[in-house]
């Protein structure tokens, strides 16, 4: 790893721990997904790049969508982590411990730190993988999808940097609104995308396309669990 980016990596968090990572890789996937949902689908995996930037964007229905990205698109698929950037609040606490040794890193989502996006950045020019949900938040709602700005400029800035960023919209749908156990989980995994131009404008455009993608996504997903959604 380059100097600058495990500098900024220590200022963030504790990256991947060679320990814990594996440890919860284990539990997550094998014990509690598996014995929570008795149903997990995954729909477009080919769409996956398996090498190269890339910048999954998902949508944000349950505390769950983390274990399932990481199960359809983690080291076990990829070959490589899913890093997650996170708010400040998620990263307190015992599962803020957690997080902090499973290459999560935390951003202030009024106030994005340059520490936060010079890494992220950093992370992209490595090749790595990154996930931000660009909704910000949980929505267990039928209201359209609306996205943040954040994810869009943080391509941008990416590809300003000449990295060839492949930005992947991604739904996830669950047979219950509030997932029960036993219920049915599905991930969608789109066509990716690259972010073109720059500016407000640029990012505004390219928003419209990205969330009229994840809702396709996310359409996918809860037919495959038996739910349907209103189109937006």
């Amino acid at each position: 790893m380059p100097l600058a980016l495990a500098t900024r990596e220590t200022n963030l968090c504790l990256g991947i721990d060679p320990f814990w990572s594996p440890l919860a890789m284990f539990t997550t996937q094998d014990i509690v997904l598996s014995n929570y949902f008795r149903e997990r689908i995954v729909i477009g995996s080919e769409n996956l790049p398996m090498e190269g930037a890339v910048l999954l964007a998902p949508t944000h229905r349950a505390r769950w969508d983390g274990l399932m990205l990481t199960m359809a698109a983690g080291r076990r698929v990829t070959s490589r982590d899913c890093r997650f950037m996170v708010t400040r609040t998620e990263m307190t606490g015992i599962q803020g411990w957690f997080l902090q040794r499973l290459g999560c890193f935390p951003v202030d989502q009024l106030r994005p730190s340059l520490t936060t996006l010079r890494f992220a950045i950093d992370l992209m020019v490595e090749g790595q993988q990154l996930v931000v949900f660009p909704e910000g938040r949980i929505n267990r709602t039928e209201k359209p999808i609306r996205l943040k700005q954040g994810l869009a400029r943080l391509a941008q800035l990416a590809d300003s940097k000449g990295v060839n960023v492949h930005v992947v919209p991604v739904g996830l749908g669950y047979s219950e609104a509030k997932p029960r156990p036993f219920s049915k989980a599905a991930i969608c995994f789109s066509e990716p995308m690259r972010v073109e131009g720059i500016g407000r404008q640029a990012a505004k455009n390219f928003n419209l396309e990205l969330a009229e993608r994840m809702n396709s996504a996310e359409q996918a997903a809860l037919l495959a669990v038996g739910r349907t959604k209103l189109a937006t």
